[in-house]
């Protein structure tokens, strides 16, 4: 897939947030492959008091086909007026890792961008309600999150990103 099309695919995303950024300029769904399992999702575990806390949510998603990084099911809920947490259920063990920020203000277009053949996660908006506004670009990578980049809406490098939620 050409890096044009890969650009056109997050077009709503992009409309006015990065626009001025060249498709060249950020990372690609395409350079962060994996393969896609086709298995059966195994049980969720729930661990942690957080887990059993959101114990529904995780459960309902787990059963969802996979729909990120080759073998995750991306769920995602509210968390407040126009913001969005969440957490990634790992099919194949039924492991969970929480995101490491949640997402408020996106406006146009989508809060989260991912693909289920690819590592690359976009967070659009505000991460914990705090910084920049922008294009926030993460690797999820044995079983963490990797900041890549992030794009403010003039296409400016955005620096100092809050702190992971722990």
């Amino acid at each position: 897939m050409s890096g044009f099309h890969v650009f056109g695919l997050l077009a709503g995303f992009w409309l006015g947030l990065v626009a001025s950024v060249a498709a060249e300029d950020v990372p690609k769904f395409a350079a962060f492959p994996e393969k896609v399992y086709a298995g059966p999702n195994a049980p969720v575990k729930l661990s942690t008091e957080d887990e059993r806390n959101f114990a529904t949510r995780l459960r309902t998603a787990g059963k969802q086909p996979v729909n990120f990084a080759g073998h995750y099911i991306l769920a995602t809920w509210g968390c407040g007026a126009e913001c969005l947490g969440g957490a990634v259920i790992d099919a194949r063990t039924g492991k969970i890792a929480w995101l490491p920020y949640s997402v408020c203000c996106w406006g146009e277009g989508e809060p989260f961008y991912f693909r289920k053949d690819s590592r690359l996660i976009v967070f659009s908006g505000v991460l914990n309600e705090e910084g920049g506004k922008g294009a926030h670009f993460f690797e999820f990578r044995d079983g963490a999150f990797h900041h890549l980049t992030s794009r403010a809406r003039d296409g400016a490098t955005l620096s100092g990103i809050p702190e992971p939620a722990k």
